[in-house]
């Protein structure tokens, strides 16, 4: 055989290899890992509807544009309070908030009550410590189905009154679940929170997740983008005013993701936890529900996460310094805008490579 008839041969071989290997890496990318995948799940835990915004992956047809991030003095929590109540519970009166800094002053009865055991508090926010959580929160009520939202909630009180603002309608907890109590954006208080178990469990996190950015400084306003974008329906009160981002694109409702050509190693992340929020906005991506307000960013979780992470891994979840800090930042600085996403493109649209839809509800 003569020396070019190899050389044929041999990149022959190459080129058929080099398929092979292509095909290989598309598979491994669009099909998921279904051997561990739930055939059902709780929807107390696993809310909503299988093609609700909070449960669909991001599809083939997304486009990526940078959202151009930058690292923030902090990581943080915006922690959210969950209740399944009953009517063994006694039903309390609920009130408008006070204001935003005296929540347990109010005076405005809302025309319902709550069944909520007496010993339940959460406290008012405070000037010193300045603490003024959000304190998003959802009540899924006797008939199962039914989710009454407040925030900010608090209950100063024993047995007292329950204060906060009422998202209305209510939603229904098998439905789609767009709407909620983060009032700067209207999305949901439930859907896409990070729930217990979620960081420190063995499996993936499989839902979108809800993320807050200092507004000052990145979301837009202008008249004819006022602040926000499907699937939110209205901006902060503040925004004509307050809001200072430049890029028309990121505001209230916009869905952010990792774009697909990048990996955990090529972040260099480090830490369990941001690894698979690392997946989770990878694979479903994250919706700006609210203002950070201050120069953090925020992740809405579960009440009782950041406890459960720190006698995980040993060390905070809402910090400013250390390795898992350096790991969120450089996750929140490769954000893209997914900039096609609409109602008839959620996750912008095209196949579902990155994971399957949420199975059925199972009660």
């Amino acid at each position: 055989m003569s020396f070019l008839s190899k050389l044929y041969k041999r990149q022959w071989r190459l080129r058929i290899f080099a398929v092979l290997a292509s095909l290989i890496a598309t598979l491994l990318f669009t099909l998921p890992a279904t051997s561990s995948f739930p055939t059902t799940r709780d929807k107390f835990q696993w809310p909503f509807s299988s093609t609700s915004i909070w449960n669909m992956p991001l599809g083939s047809g997304a486009r990526y544009i940078p959202a151009k991030i930058q690292k923030a003095g902090r990581i943080l929590s915006d922690d959210e309070h969950f209740f399944q109540v009953n009517t063994a519970d006694p039903k309390r009166p609920v009130y408008a908030n006070g204001s935003w800094t005296q929540r347990c002053s109010g005076s405005n009865f809302l025309n319902f009550y709550l069944p909520i055991p007496d010993s339940l508090i959460v406290p008012d926010a405070t000037l010193e410590p300045y603490s003024t959580p959000n304190n998003v929160s959802a009540f899924l009520m006797p008939d199962g189905q039914t989710l009454v939202q407040l925030s900010p909630l608090a209950r100063c009180v024993q047995g007292g009154p329950i204060y906060g603002q009422r998202y209305s309608p209510d939603v229904n907890i098998y439905g789609q679940g767009i709407g909620g109590a983060h009032f700067g954006s209207g999305l949901s208080s439930i859907g896409g929170s990070i729930r217990k178990g979620e960081l420190t469990g063995s499996q993936p996190i499989r839902h979108t997740l809800k993320l807050l950015l200092w507004a000052k400084k990145y979301l837009y306003y202008s008249a004819s983008v006022p602040g926000y974008r499907w699937p939110a329906d209205r901006a902060d009160s503040y925004a004509a005013t307050t809001y200072g981002g430049t890029n028309p694109a990121l505001v209230e409702g916009t869905l952010l993701a990792i774009p697909p050509f990048m990996s955990e190693s090529t972040l260099q992340l480090k830490t369990p936890a941001a690894k698979k929020i690392f997946h989770a906005l990878q694979d479903y991506g994250g919706y700006v529900v609210d203002d950070a307000a201050w120069d953090a960013h925020y992740i809405a979780m579960e009440k009782g996460v950041t406890d459960e992470f720190r006698q995980a891994y040993g060390y905070e979840f809402n910090t400013s310094t250390g390795v898992f800090y350096e790991d969120m930042m450089r996750i929140f600085q490769n954000l893209y805008i997914i900039n096609n996403n609409g109602p008839n493109s959620i996750g912008g649209g095209g196949s579902r490579r990155r994971a399957p839809l949420a199975p059925p509800i199972g009660n």
